[in-house]
């Protein structure tokens, strides 16, 4: 595995649990093993408190080379923008997937269908489809397994030429020290997330910035 994709979005219902582990899967098969997926579902403690399980997805995306973020839903998932606008300050490469067909946001001149204050970012690409027309092109008779390997493969292909997309764009801007900005953002977030990540942050920056992440 080259890349680790934090995997953000909605984890709260069946659909999309066994929908982010279905995707990950098919992102790792069609990279050929170039990508791999860190679920936060997979994180999760149900006896964790609160402060626990926000800190603990924010470490794993702060450990993370790259970030995708669902981006479905006429209001989209707090904790997944928030990540995003987390995944921002620190300057990790993102793709946004949309495969919601509704139209929603505020954006009427063409822009993605989700609120303009989450578009424009660097070193983002957006990736809008229609989820239904995809699933008629492969769900709609045949073999089940059959059917889920081609929609969730299809839809895997887009994300990861997306991701080779982004990882062409260069950083933002190479600050003089990135350990001290990767700090500041960390007490930003405060709540015991600072203390919890200390010990990685060197090492984060050392690597991102010897692989031309930073």
């Amino acid at each position: 595995m080259d890349y680790r994709i934090y995997l953000a979005g909605s984890l709260f219902d069946h659909k999309a649990l066994t929908g982010n582990r279905l995707l990950a899967a098919a992102i790792e098969a069609v990279s050929a093993g170039r990508f791999g997926c860190v679920l936060p579902q997979d994180l999760e403690q149900l006896n964790a408190g609160r402060h626990d399980i926000r800190n603990n997805d924010l470490k794993a995306l702060m450990s993370c080379e790259l970030a995708l973020f669902n981006f479905d839903g006429p209001e989209l998932d707090s904790g997944t923008v928030m990540e995003f606008v987390f995944a921002k300050m620190l300057d990790i490469p993102a793709v946004i997937l949309r495969t919601d067909f509704r139209l929603a946001g505020d954006q009427l001149d063409g822009g993605p269908s989700f609120n303009l204050m989450l578009s424009g970012y660097p070193r983002t690409v957006v990736v809008e489809l229609n989820a239904m027309a995809l699933y008629h092109d492969h769900c709609v008779s045949g073999d089940l397994r059959q059917q889920l390997e081609g929609y969730y493969s299809e839809l895997a292909d887009m994300v990861v030429t997306a991701f080779d997309q982004v990882l062409n764009q260069p950083p933002v801007e190479r600050p003089a020290d990135a350990a001290t900005l990767y700090r500041w953002v960390a007490a930003a977030v405060g709540g015991g997330y600072p203390e919890l990540v200390e010990s990685q942050i060197e090492e984060t920056v050392r690597l991102r910035l010897l692989r031309g992440l930073l």
